[in-house]
């Protein structure tokens, strides 16, 4: 499944650069907040979509069109859960520090109630940031890409706007099979998605004449290469419809700062033995670009 994106953009997995609406940085370095406008930096309605290479973020930002800049920060921050999570940790993070700086240059000294009960109430399970008296920048974040379709369930081309994000593949060994985390009682591994707004995005999605499913989405840091990897994620993810490596981790750092998430995955192979030859990557990202257009009138709507 997302090995394939060697293909797509070989470079962008060692090098996965950070970039907000045409800004750059460095993850390894020190953002610098000229790169962020004002309006970037104070408004809680934009939304974060995070991207594992660019092939994937150029076929969002077509798809969001010329206007993408007004709502939409597109980052793509590298292959694999760890990445995902800290590219996307790191945006919401400087937004927070941004915002609140440009709060206190205007004299205000602390958040007003309306933003905290915000803050508060954006999430299930909140993270540490979560109601601790930060407005939130983004409304939502989102976690967009190409990946890997459960036969029968998503089929390559097609659609996956995910009901939960599971790191699938989060737990231990054991003689008796697989234990995951929450099994463990070591945490969760498990991040529910925005409903509604899951649910909305798959109606306007199907009106447009898009094949779209739910389900889960699992997250992985191997991609799957065998039958029996895709029976054993089955059985561990009995609803699973799509596989990808970022959606867990950008959902995990999301919550932390009290923002709802989405998976959205564009279906470029079926989840089973590795068959390069039938992968579809220019399809799928065609379909990430149309879904995109149309999640834009779904947020902007």
């Amino acid at each position: 499944m997302n090995e394939h994106r060697q293909d797509a953009a070989q470079n962008n997995k060692a090098n996965a650069s950070f970039e907000t609406s045409g800004h750059h940085g460095d993850l390894t370095g020190e953002i610098n907040t000229s790169d962020i406008s004002p309006v970037q930096a104070s408004s809680s309605q934009r939304v974060l979509i995070v991207t594992a290479v660019d092939a994937e973020k150029d076929a969002v930002l077509r798809g969001l069109g010329d206007t993408a800049a007004e709502r939409f920060d597109v980052i793509a921050a590298g292959v694999g859960p760890a990445s995902a999570a800290a590219g996307t940790a790191a945006t919401l993070a400087y937004a927070v520090a941004a915002a609140s700086t440009r709060a206190l240059a205007q004299g205000s000294t602390a958040p007003s109630p309306s933003d905290v009960a915000q803050t508060s109430a954006t999430s299930s399970r909140p993270g540490p940031l979560a109601g601790a008296g930060y407005s939130p920048a983004y409304m939502l974040v989102i976690s967009a890409g190409i990946g890997g379709g459960f036969p029968g369930r998503a089929d390559v081309g097609s659609l996956v706007v995910a009901d939960a994000m599971v790191a699938a593949d989060l737990g231990s060994q054991t003689p008796d099979g697989f234990l995951s985390v929450d099994e463990l009682g070591f945490g969760s591994s498990i991040v529910a998605a925005d409903a509604e707004l899951a649910a909305r995005l798959r109606h306007e999605l199907q009106r447009a004449g898009l094949a779209v499913s739910g389900g889960t989405a699992v997250t992985v840091s191997t991609a799957t290469g065998t039958a029996e990897t895709a029976a054993e994620l089955l059985r561990r993810v009995p609803d699973a419809a799509a596989e990808g490596m970022e959606g867990f981790g950008v959902a995990t750092a999301a919550q932390q700062f009290g923002v709802p998430a989405l998976e959205l995955r564009a279906i470029s192979n079926a989840v089973g033995p590795r068959d390069r030859d039938a992968w579809r990557i220019k399809d799928a990202l065609g379909a990430l670009q149309a879904a995109s257009s149309i999640l834009r009138e779904v947020i902007t709507s």
